[in-house]
């Protein structure tokens, strides 16, 4: 979407321009508006759930484990060997943000999206990207303040995660669960749910970076941290489409199973992202740094995955003719 990437690069011109238009308690109440949007937000994302989807998918238990042990665990120790090679000549913020992303949960609807244009397993995507999702509002938190207590940081654990779930999954299940009372109204609505899901982010972009370059974002850093957010995103994603793809042949997976192990086991949410950001981060004059690196890595998964996902198209087009 042109217009997203667009809209996401002002937003952040926007907020290094006039910072007191878009601050969280500024005249425009960024704050109280992007909390009403994120449980909103969720609340749709729980309507479009498909039962159904789930149950279709729910028997490929070796996919399964591969990707959210992609997403959880090999993520994490990739960022602590490049933290332990580089990290010295990398900002202590942006590591931490390349933390953060390292933890996050794979993305719902891209994943799902580039797996339908691959020709890949589309129910066993749905289960992994919801059940990333699930996974993330505990598992996230979790991890974040692990490590930001070792670095120094005071979060509650607890409550970070109750803060977490509140915003996220209380919405999401309540979504599911009046599914069936309210689809038809949401057949409605639905060409405009994808709209809104951005219009979101780019209000949280905006409140974020507004507050950080109020507290001195580009002062103290310059063109050289987004050099390095963009060689780092890049030092992610393609390790990853690289693992996730070797190890979906190694265990004797069809094309269809391998398409959404590299789908969703190299995505990163950045709808579920910038909505958690703001509850772990809140307050903290680093929350442009920290959320840089999942902005940048959102926008270069989808160009690059786009890319594989009609190689892959091509490739089963191929196997139907000669067939």
């Amino acid at each position: 979407a042109d217009w997203f990437l667009i809209a996401m690069v002002g937003a952040v011109a926007l907020a290094s321009i006039v910072p007191q238009w878009g601050r969280s308690e500024g005249a425009l109440h960024l704050g109280r508006v992007t909390d009403v949007g994120v449980f909103l937000l969720f609340f749709l994302h729980g309507m479009g759930l498909s039962t159904d989807s789930l149950k279709t998918g729910a028997s490929r238990w070796k996919l399964h484990a591969l990707v959210q042990a992609s997403t959880y665990v090999l993520f994490p120790l990739w960022w602590a060997i490049l933290s332990m090679l580089l990290g010295r000549w990398v900002p202590h913020d942006l590591l931490m943000g390349f933390f953060y992303l390292a933890v996050l949960p794979s993305t719902v609807s891209s994943s799902v999206a580039m797996t339908a244009l691959a020709r890949g397993h589309v129910a066993a995507a749905v289960l992994n990207a919801t059940l990333s999702t699930l996974l993330g509002v505990f598992l996230t938190p979790l991890l974040v303040s692990l490590v930001m207590q070792g670095q120094g940081h005071d979060l509650d654990v607890g409550h970070t995660m109750a803060k977490v779930a509140q915003m996220l999954l209380l919405p999401f299940v309540a979504g599911h669960l009046l599914r069936p009372l309210l689809l038809s109204w949401f057949a409605r609505i639905k060409p405009i749910t994808n709209i809104f899901d951005r219009a979101v982010i780019v209000l949280l972009v905006w409140s974020a970076f507004s507050d950080s370059v109020a507290d001195g974002l580009w002062t103290r850093h310059g063109p050289l941290l987004l050099a390095q957010a963009v060689i780092g995103a890049v030092f992610f994603l393609v390790p990853m489409l690289w693992i996730t793809r070797r190890m979906a042949r190694a265990l004797g997976f069809d094309v269809e199973d391998e398409i959404v192990a590299v789908f969703c086991g190299s995505k990163k949410t950045l709808a579920s992202g910038m909505p958690m950001a703001k509850l772990l981060f809140g307050g903290n004059a680093a929350m442009g740094v920290l959320i840089l690196p999942i902005m940048l890595y959102h926008q270069l998964q989808l160009f690059v995955c786009a890319v594989m996902a009609r190689r892959y198209a091509a490739r089963s087009a191929r196997s139907i003719v000669k067939a």
